[in-house]
């Protein structure tokens, strides 16, 4: 299970990142917080634990029938590259969307572990 400091940690780092102007720091680092998320999830459900980078963790994210749409939404523009952002989905805050797919999966993980126990 991932440690939430980490999470808080890459968080930090993308707001950093942001306020200095480098935008491409800010949205790897919002991607890295969300997939340290997704690991934690994953490790609570009958998910097998998937290889791949985080574009592909965004992707799981945006295909699986158990997000609501606000979550696949955002997963689709976190995950769309600079190069596409006038043809695809785009996100202009990277660490809004990280932070409702984190908050999203944060209750989810916790809900669970509660009925387990």
């Amino acid at each position: 299970m991932s440690d939430p400091s980490l999470i808080d940690q890459e968080l930090r780092a993308a707001e950093i990142a942001w306020k200095a102007g480098n935008e491409g720091k800010a949205r790897v680092c919002a991607r890295r917080a969300v997939i340290l998320a997704v690991e934690s999830w994953m490790a609570t459900r009958a998910e097998p634990a998937r290889r791949g980078d985080a574009m592909e963790r965004l992707r799981m994210i945006q295909q699986h029938g158990a997000f609501p749409p606000s979550i696949r939404e955002a997963a689709e523009r976190l995950s769309t590259t600079v190069t596409r952002r006038h043809t695809a989905p785009f996100t202009i805050d990277p660490i809004s969307d990280a932070h409702v797919i984190i908050a999203h999966l944060t209750v989810e993980t916790s809900d669970r572990c509660l009925h387990e126990h």
